[in-house]
């Protein structure tokens, strides 16, 4: 399967022209037609279904309602209430009133006049959605952790150059100045040769128990089959689903709850790094901490919330020989040595206001970048290549503190040279017929 040569939009604009350049009619076209008077025209619209409702999935939707050029079209989740949910509060708030509401996301993706998706399931779905999504000639826009082992990241990141599929992976914080700033630094060479970068994570946890089993509600409730998906089956427990209770549940989660800030912190260390496109070549966990280290010599370390200096989650630094920064989700940025200081924009506002009082910058832009990706063709800021290289390095140092053994990693490969065991971990089996 290939993109589609000519989208619904092409055809829109192509016949709009096509009657407005005719000599031998009079039509004169509505503005919002031709999108003049501020109004963008439906050819140049990008439409857009939602996979996953929860909590996150209607986050990001809200944001992407704000922006002028999108027309949303369909919800599709295993949860009645959620899709019910999700459809009230768009028609309340951005008076959207035509939405169709799946159960399946098959069917959803099934629909000619879908132009994207955002992919905001569990962990266990989003590679399957995304795929799925792109053999249907849908763009991606998916939430992190891409995907699950480090065999479907690759599988993932070959599916969307195959298809031809613009993918951006919400690790928004590429999009956001505070950390641009922090990077930008580090590569400048101004805090001297870097030596460490530091990655905030959660404090890592894995089970392998099933929670006690509950009698199965109506599959038009909650279609625990589907919920599920690829996922060893297991007895359904209302914990799961209504809670979040499935994070850390092996199964479920993508390594030991490592991705939930790493996706986003080692991520931006990576970029630090120049590392996009590869990952640490050994790693190893001392308690809380997780290591590794680049070819180059530059050391990854990965810590727990505790011992920063308080500037909000998703913390990073960055160590020279000369000097260092710091900064994180309050957009405030640490520095030293003081005389860096003047290399620095005012501090960055996240959600709310800078210390001077001003807006800060707002993760919409990363969706923003997202929408006009779609348009231009070009590779999004967080492109399939970057997610699938910097998930990789996630789950290898992960997979380090579940052995806890120091594992060696071959970055071009993917592969634990000499190591059958750290292998075996790369994949896992999937249930039928969910198989990518």
């Amino acid at each position: 399967m290939t993109k589609k040569l000519f989208s619904r939009r092409d055809v829109i604009k192509a016949a709009s022209v096509a009657v407005a350049l005719s000599p031998f009619s009079p039509m004169v076209l509505p503005a919002q037609v031709v999108g003049r008077n501020d109004e963008v025209a439906p050819s140049n619209k990008i439409t857009l279904g939602i996979i996953g409702a929860g909590g996150r999935g209607r986050h990001d939707l809200r944001r992407f309602l704000s922006q002028p050029d999108v027309k949303f079209l369909a919800i599709a989740d295993v949860q009645r209430e959620r899709r019910n949910l999700c459809k009230n509060r768009n028609e309340k708030e951005f008076g959207i009133k035509e939405c169709a509401l799946y159960r399946d996301f098959r069917d959803l993706l099934a629909r000619k006049d879908i132009d994207a998706v955002l992919v905001a399931t569990g962990d266990r779905w989003h590679a399957h959605a995304s795929i799925y999504a792109a053999q249907a000639g849908k763009d991606v826009y998916s939430e992190k952790p891409c995907a699950i082992t480090v065999d479907l990241c690759r599988q993932l990141a070959s599916a969307m150059k195959r298809y031809g599929t613009i993918f951006q992976g919400g690790t928004q914080r590429r999009s956001l100045g505070n950390f641009k700033t922090a990077v930008d630094l580090a590569k400048s060479g101004k805090l001297g040769q870097l030596k460490e970068v530091h990655a905030a994570i959660y404090n890592l946890e894995v089970i392998y128990d099933w929670l006690p089993a509950q009698p199965l509600p109506n599959p038009d409730e909650i279609d625990w089959d589907l919920w599920l998906g690829p996922s060893p089956w297991r007895p359904y427990n209302s914990e799961y689903v209504s809670r979040g209770r499935w994070r850390a549940h092996y199964d479920f989660d993508s390594g030991s709850k490592f991705h939930d800030w790493g996706a986003h912190t080692v991520d931006l260390c990576q970029w630090a790094v120049g590392a996009d496109g590869s990952a640490p070549v050994k790693y190893w966990s001392e308690g809380k901490n997780v290591y590794g280290v680049y070819e180059n010599g530059v050391k990854l370390v990965a810590r727990p919330p505790n011992g920063w200096m308080g500037l909000g989650n998703c913390a990073v630094r960055f160590e020279g020989d000369e000097g260092w920064i710091e900064t994180g989700d309050s957009g405030r940025i640490a520095v030293s040595p003081d005389s860096l200081r003047s290399e620095l924009a005012k501090d960055f506002g996240l959600y709310g206001r800078r210390n001077d009082g001003t807006h800060g910058e707002d993760p919409e832009t990363h969706i923003r970048n997202f929408l006009d990706c779609v348009k231009t063709r070009e590779q999004p800021v967080c492109n399939a290549d970057i997610v699938c290289s910097t998930h990789i390095a996630c789950h290898v140092a992960a997979m380090s503190w579940l052995l806890k053994r120091e594992l060696v990693f071959d970055p071009q490969t993917d592969n634990f040279p000499n190591d059958d065991q750290a292998n075996r971990l790369k994949t896992r089996s999937w249930r039928e017929p969910w198989i990518v």
